[in-house]
């Protein structure tokens, strides 16, 4: 199995990833990763989306119609592909992803911390306020990757969320957190890449200026995606959008685990010829 680390940006959209996410931007342009353009699913809620990049399924077949919706899924995802594959999970995310993949509702006193549990995600650690800052998230993935050695592990920020919604997606304090959210993430990033590890970037939904998200339109669907991975053509692949639907195979074919037949979607990432 090939380790794998997924990184989601929550709320991190197209253009303001493009603009400030300066250091994933850098690697791209000089050779050593990927970027592609994702329309995301809709609704551009969040544990819908969750649910849907973890799955492959959209909203309408795994059944997480909107943020309310608080159960645990048993349909094939990447921790439980990865658990049967003889690998080991790991998450350092908000306490929705525990109640979509371990168990729920999500209990602080019991779930900030879980570790050994023999669930879904083997190992997590589960922060439940939104304004929760990515150095602590990056800090708790770097844990659980030197502690416990995962085959894959997802490490989910909240912060541009929370500040998008207080001043809007088209203000300052909306751009600088995505920017932050770069800057925190371009030292572990590197030491991963010389580690040998695949790692993909993107978000679940965008922002609109008044601070919403969950609709239709560009600025609430539009998220970027990056990919660095040996076994990934490089480049820019951005004139047309690729579907959100991606992600779950793509994950899955960089494990190298094989991809189940709920994930329908045929992969419209570029990759490298073997052999």
């Amino acid at each position: 199995m090939n380790k794998t680390i997924f990184i989601l940006l929550d709320a991190c959209q197209y253009e303001a990833g493009t603009r400030n996410l300066a250091f994933l931007e850098h690697l791209v342009d000089y050779g050593k990763g990927a970027k592609y353009k994702v329309k995301g699913e809709i609704p551009s809620q969040s544990r819908p989306i969750y649910a849907t990049l973890l799955t492959g399924l959209p909203v309408c077949e795994h059944g997480i119609i909107h943020n309310e919706i608080r159960k645990t899924l048993d349909i094939p995802n990447l921790f439980s592909l990865c658990k049967e594959n003889g690998g080991v999970t790991a998450a350092a995310a908000y306490s929705w992803v525990s109640e979509l993949f371990n168990q729920s509702p999500f209990q602080y006193e019991r779930d900030y911390i879980q570790l050994n549990t023999g669930k879904q995600i083997d190992h997590g650690i589960f922060y439940w306020e939104d304004m929760y800052p990515d150095s602590h998230v990056i800090a708790n993935g770097e844990f659980l990757l030197r502690s416990y050695d995962p085959d894959f592990l997802m490490v989910h920020t909240m912060f541009i969320d929370y500040i998008g919604h207080i001043f809007g997606g088209e203000s300052k304090e909306y751009e600088n957190s995505v920017a932050l959210a770069g800057n925190v993430l371009a030292a572990p990033l590197t030491r991963w890449l010389e580690a040998g590890y695949n790692v993909v970037i993107t978000a679940d939904h965008g922002m609109n200026r008044m601070g919403m998200h969950g609709g239709t339109d560009e600025i609430q669907r539009d998220a970027p995606l990056y990919i660095f991975s040996e076994q990934v053509q490089n480049g820019r692949f951005e004139e047309d959008y690729i579907s959100q639907l991606n992600i779950a195979p793509l994950l899955c074919r960089l494990l190298g685990v094989a991809v189940p037949e709920t994930m329908k979607q045929q992969l419209e990432i570029a990759f490298r010829q073997q052999g």
